[in-house]
């Protein structure tokens, strides 16, 4: 059978009906990038459509890239933290345009690229310690549990943040579907989580919070398309970036930053979804020391990642990172890179069907969210949380990527604090050289973000 012989569904233990349940499990946990995309990119001028469609291709290239790469159920699209970097600090707080801007995601991922073929990123997984390595994981779990929260606006931010009223429509369909999805899963039920998203989905449907969203037709995205495609290598692009001398520096210090920050936010989601399937196991932690050129899993993982996000900078995507939301298909038992098919040809569907896609209101998708991010709160018992060392670092990685909304940033802050205790212990030789030169340019990286 080709499926078998593809993706070998026997050898990861899984069936095509269960890595189909996974698959639409994951896109409709993360459909709302369809329209949540294009609404943030539009405001610095990119077209609507434009940015709707370039959404969409890059995300099924990126997920069928890690998908027939690394056959590996993860499913990729534009990062929310790293759209609200490019959007809020590159083209709002720093004044660039939007070209240069996608510029800058074209060049990090090149970048990305080459210290991912020459090992470096490699090297960087294996330098984290395994206390940090458990800390990412569920700190992931945590920042999952609080975009499921926010989406579902239990939480309202007027003066002090306090629980919202529980009588608006968009909370009654999220307690609705939250008690479905949690039945069905105590009662092992499969497809649990979709069929929570569907009944609150349905639930919505007369509490007017189901409702298509879109307002732009597919031939309105297809003829605006050429807007932002290849918009990089015109003038307003590539060439415009380095033609004021006086802002090269400015120029080089925001790559880097969004270099580190692509990928931390990348390693970071890997390693807290990728435990799920085996990814960054010990054993395959123990693997990747011995191996060479992309033999393991993780190593053609963390090339299909960066390679997605140079493909998509063309489109006219920020940087395509793998999404926190595959977790929700891999707890339906997604194994394998069928699951990640099944996610693309979702994402294709939607193209020509629009406002059903969007239709599915961020309140019926919270709950399989929270429920997830519940789930990958496993190891936080393992810690070591009596040895202050441990602690603070292991805390701050933790509440940072939810506080910050940034993985990219609780890592940062972690590896800052873990190199700054060592150091007031005497242990600073403890430390791998690579976790120092990293935290280093994280500090570079928020002292500037201070100057600008």
């Amino acid at each position: 059978m080709l499926l078998e012989r593809i993706f070998k569904l026997k050898e990861n233990k899984t069936t095509i009906s269960t890595e189909i349940i996974a698959g639409l499990t994951t896109f409709f946990a993360m459909s709302y990038i369809i329209v949540v995309a294009p609404s943030l990119l539009s405001q610095t001028g990119m077209e609507w459509g434009a940015v709707f469609l370039a959404t969409i291709i890059a995300s099924i290239c990126g997920t069928l890239i890690m998908a027939f790469l690394a056959n590996l159920p993860l499913a990729q699209a534009a990062g929310m933290g790293l759209m609200s970097y490019f959007v809020y600090t590159i083209c709002f707080a720093l004044d660039f345009t939007w070209q240069q801007a996608l510029s800058m995601v074209f060049i990090c991922g090149l970048i990305n690229i080459f210290i991912t073929v020459t090992s470096i990123r490699r090297r960087l997984i294996l330098a984290i310690p395994k206390v940090l390595k458990d800390a990412i994981s569920c700190g992931i779990g945590i920042f999952v549990i609080y975009v499921g929260i926010l989406n579902a606006g239990l939480i309202q931010f007027e003066g002090v943040p306090s629980l919202a009223p529980l009588n608006t429509a968009d909370i009654l369909v999220f307690l609705f579907a939250f008690v479905v999805s949690l039945i069905l899963i105590i009662k092992k039920v499969k497809g649990a989580l979709i069929i929570g998203i569907a009944a609150g989905t349905v639930a919505g449907i007369p509490l007017g919070v189901t409702a298509p969203v879109a307002s732009v037709t597919f031939a309105d995205a297809f003829a605006s398309l050429p807007t932002t495609f290849g918009a990089i290598f015109t003038a307003e692009g590539l060439p415009s970036l380095f033609s004021d001398v006086t802002m090269i520096p400015l120029v080089l210090i925001t790559i880097l930053s969004f270099s580190l920050c692509d990928i931390f936010e990348t390693v970071g989601t890997l390693i807290g979804s990728g435990r799920k399937v085996g990814l960054f196991s010990d054993a395959d932690l123990a693997e990747m020391e011995t191996s060479r050129g992309f033999s393991t899993k993780t190593d053609r993982a963390l090339l299909a990642d960066v390679s997605a996000t140079t493909l998509g900078a063309i489109f006219g995507s920020s940087n395509v990172t793998t999404f926190v939301e595959s977790s929700a298909g891999i707890a339906e038992g997604g194994r394998t890179g069928l699951t990640g098919v099944v996610v693309a040809i979702c994402f294709l569907i939607s193209v020509v069907t629009l406002p059903f896609a969007s239709s599915v209101p961020l309140a019926a998708t919270s709950p399989a969210l929270i429920i997830v991010g519940c789930m990958m709160l496993s190891v936080l018992g393992s810690l070591g949380w009596e040895k202050l060392e441990t602690a603070i670092p292991c805390f701050f990685i933790s509440v940072f990527m939810a506080l910050c909304y940034s993985i990219a940033y609780g890592v940062a802050v972690g590896f800052i604090l873990y190199c700054l205790v060592h150091l007031i212990r005497g242990e600073a030789k403890k430390v791998h050289p690579i976790i120092w030169v990293f935290s280093t340019l994280f500090v570079l990286n928020f002292v500037v973000l201070a100057l600008f």
